[in-house]
């Protein structure tokens, strides 16, 4: 659908590194040294913002109610307008649209976006227990237990479906832990192949340790602004030109057999012997993909975006969410990465931060660090950020960032312009 509301634009974002160690930063100096950094770079100030948003996924980690709320205090923000935004893995990618909508409602001028997640609290154990209450308590939870077994599950009917294989799985961790080396932010940078992927520890097969995300400590924060008061902060703002956000059931069981809702450059015929979702499927991601590209007028994404920076949780999850961005048919996401397509030089670059994969994810954060690095990466500053230009793109016009939470439950798309 068309975004009838004002225009909005990216104008500064901060980081930190994400890391899983032993805590040794309250989560509020946490999010204020990634808003110090946003505010230095766009040399803002606190007058400068009209109110914000809170992303933190779980009140278990920091064993405190109204978290939001104490870092609003910490900053200096109070008594200007925020909200706390929660919903899964996809939180930080809702929490950045809902700053999108403050400003295109007219609302504010400037809304500060901040996620954080301190995971290194509790045991790994303990925290896999936090993250799987995100799937149904009633009925997956007793069945599937951790997260990685329903992603397990997906992937051996992904590769039952379609043919994909271990080895295609282990190039899209070979590709994002490769990406990382470069980035200063990432958690775990590397140079893998695929024997030490494969040889890695097998959590929930085929899936082994390198092919699951970390959890994390960290914070990220975007800076939207109005189109007025954007080129008054600076002379190279980001267009936010469309977002789109689909859910789904809560049980994987409870999904019908549908068709494929086709993108613009897709025809019934593609699919006729589909069934979908499936589980090999995410069509919340399907959904916010095709509400996203008719907001920004894209009717071939793999011809029009220029990068990408997914919700690889799972390497598994990366090849699915290839097809359900329609940068391939679905079917095909394992040849996408096995042609390179995906790569730093390929057809689309996809995550080159890293990803989820490498650079780790603190829930609340990730989405908006995604934007973060989708901001820099349009502005052509990451040289400027990273310290070095390895993971600059040429000439990057248009980026897609994207969330997603559960097992496919929320999952936001979001579209990047570049103003220069």
């Amino acid at each position: 659908m068309k975004y009838k509301g004002r225009n909005v634009y990216m104008v500064s974002g901060g980081v930190t590194k994400f890391a899983k160690a032993t805590p040794t930063m309250d989560f509020r100096l946490r999010v204020k040294k990634a808003f110090d950094y946003a505010l230095n770079d766009a040399n803002l100030t606190l007058n400068d913002i009209d109110g914000s948003v809170a992303s933190y996924f779980a009140d278990h980690f920091q064993r405190q109610l109204m978290s939001g709320i104490m870092v609003q205090d910490y900053l200096g923000l109070t008594p200007k307008p925020s909200k706390r935004v929660e919903g899964g893995g996809a939180t930080g990618g809702l929490a950045f649209q809902t700053g999108f909508e403050e400003i295109a409602s007219g609302r504010m001028d400037t809304c500060a976006v901040y996620g954080f997640e301190g995971m290194s609290h509790v045991n790994t154990w303990k925290g896999n227990e936090f993250i799987a209450l995100a799937s149904d308590t009633n009925f997956d939870y007793p069945v599937g237990g951790f997260y990685t077994g329903y992603y397990a599950m997906m992937a051996r009917r992904h590769m039952h479906e379609f043919g994909t294989t271990v080895e295609q799985l282990a190039k899209v961790s070979i590709k994002n832990h490769g990406n990382a080396i470069d980035n200063p932010y990432a958690q775990s940078p590397m140079k893998l192949t695929v024997e030490d992927v494969r040889n890695s520890p097998m959590v929930a097969a085929p899936l082994t340790r390198l092919d699951v995300c970390t959890m994390s400590d960290g914070a990220a924060v975007a800076i939207l602004a109005s189109e007025e008061k954007a080129f008054e902060i600076t002379d190279n703002p980001v267009l936010v030109k469309s977002i789109g956000t689909g859910t789904d059931t809560m049980r994987l069981a409870d999904r019908p057999f549908l068709k494929v809702p086709l993108l613009p450059n897709e025809k019934e015929s593609d699919y006729s012997n589909l069934q979908y979702p499936g589980i090999h499927s995410f069509r919340a991601g399907r959904s916010a993909a095709k509400e996203a590209y008719e907001g920004a007028g894209i009717t071939d994404p793999l011809e029009q975006i220029d990068v990408v920076e997914l919700h690889d949780a799972y390497t598994s999850s990366e090849i699915q969410t290839y097809e359900d961005l329609g940068l391939c048919k679905y079917g095909e996401g394992g040849s996408f990465i096995d042609e390179g397509k995906s790569g730093l030089h390929g057809k689309v670059p996809v995550n080159p931060s890293g990803g989820l994969l490498a650079c780790g994810h603190p829930v609340g954060a990730t989405g908006i660090m995604q934007g973060v690095f989708m901001f820099w990466q349009l502005q052509r500053t990451i040289s400027k950020h990273f310290g070095n230009s390895a993971l600059q793109l040429p000439s990057p016009k248009t980026g897609l960032i994207h969330s997603h939470a559960g097992t496919g439950t929320y999952v936001t798309v979001s579209v990047m312009e570049a103003t220069k």
